[in-house]
């Protein structure tokens, strides 16, 4: 795919959320962080969708149904129905589905989301290698998912049997942390097998086609917080996002994001759906956003001036993005993103 390498966040007269006809809003870090909803997120959405904007909620956990995660949302003071979330779960079932006949059996190593997902497409799910499973799909089963069952995976795939997997985060946050993910267990199964799953979830291909089947959505916009799934999964969509710093990328990392990893718009948490972006525009040989100009020196990005410091910090992905190229900025912003308190 090649696509028009992005060299600085864009601006946007309009609001976002009047800008895009659907928010695709990913959930850990964005709405909410260990079950608990992220500051302004629930007044923003409710703005947001007062106001004519669709809103699914798009994750690459597996575990929940979304009648569960529906509820969870809803308890939080989010109303929300099961066919506003997509999962990595219903997108791995289709990927299934297409490859393998109708009623077929499918060993689960995951939990309940996986088993919804594949029966809603017609598959018959099973606990054992020995039930003659035709496919083999992996999804996150929770901390205490027993070793047994990646054993299990991994007997079908020595005999044969394809490989899928809802999604390969390796990591996934939670109430005391940073724990590991579904791609941690899938790296257990791949050493033990030396197989390659086929893999769903964000940020590839059959994600985006599942979140656009299920909603409609013509002018879709990606709220995320992970650049190497939220953001690539809208870069491989060829569609705009919004990266929202409430969860686990940083300033350090946004500025050595490769192209891929680039998002449209840069904001502090979800009110940034609702206004305006601002516009940084060149400045000599620098990049300017409000009170704010940067530069990319020999050695390390450069910032002057004073004023938000979001605005800022948009200067300064400008400068790293234009001197990256098609690469990733090597140049040291950590003193440019002190002076912001980044």
């Amino acid at each position: 795919m090649s696509q028009t390498v992005r060299t600085r966040p864009e601006g946007s007269g309009q609001a976002l959320s009047e800008a895009y006809d659907t928010a695709l809003l990913d959930l850990d870090g964005v709405v909410y962080a260990g079950g608990e909803a992220i500051a302004h997120a629930v007044d923003s959405l409710a703005t947001a969708r007062a106001g004519g904007m669709h809103l699914a909620y798009v994750t690459n956990n597996a575990l929940r149904t979304p009648d569960a995660v529906a509820g969870h949302l809803t308890e939080l003071g989010i109303p929300t129905v099961a066919s506003d979330v997509i999962t990595s779960a219903q997108a791995v079932a289709r990927l299934i589905s297409e490859q393998v006949p109708a009623g077929a059996r499918v060993l689960v190593i995951g939990g309940d989301g996986l088993r919804v997902a594949l029966r809603e497409r017609g598959l018959e799910p099973v606990d054992s290698a020995e039930d003659e499973p035709v496919a083999v799909v992996q999804g996150y089963g929770g901390p205490d998912l027993p070793w047994s069952r990646f054993a299990e995976a991994s007997y079908a795939i020595a005999r044969g049997v394809p490989w899928f997997a809802s999604n390969t985060d390796l990591t996934i946050p939670g109430a005391r942390g940073i724990g590991p993910g579904n791609g941690a267990a899938v790296e257990v199964v791949r050493i033990a097998t030396g197989a390659e799953p086929q893999v769903a979830g964000k940020p590839l291909p059959p994600m985006h086609r599942e979140t656009i089947l299920r909603t409609g959505a013509e002018r879709p916009l990606v709220v995320g917080d992970r650049l190497d799934t939220d953001i690539e999964g809208a870069f491989n969509g060829e569609v705009d996002s919004l990266l929202v710093l409430t969860g686990v990328t940083d300033g350090a990392q946004l500025l050595a994001a490769p192209p891929k990893h680039r998002p449209t718009y840069v904001d502090a948490d979800l009110r940034g759906m609702l206004t305006g972006q601002p516009e940084v525009v060149e400045a000599g040989d620098g990049f300017r956003c409000g009170g704010w100009t940067a530069t990319a020196g020999s050695e390390e990005l450069e910032l002057t001036g004073e004023g938000e410091a979001l605005d800022g910090l948009r200067a300064l992905c400008a400068a790293a993005w234009t001197a990256a190229g098609e690469g990733s900025c090597e140049l040291n912003g950590g003193k440019a993103l002190a002076r912001l308190g980044l």
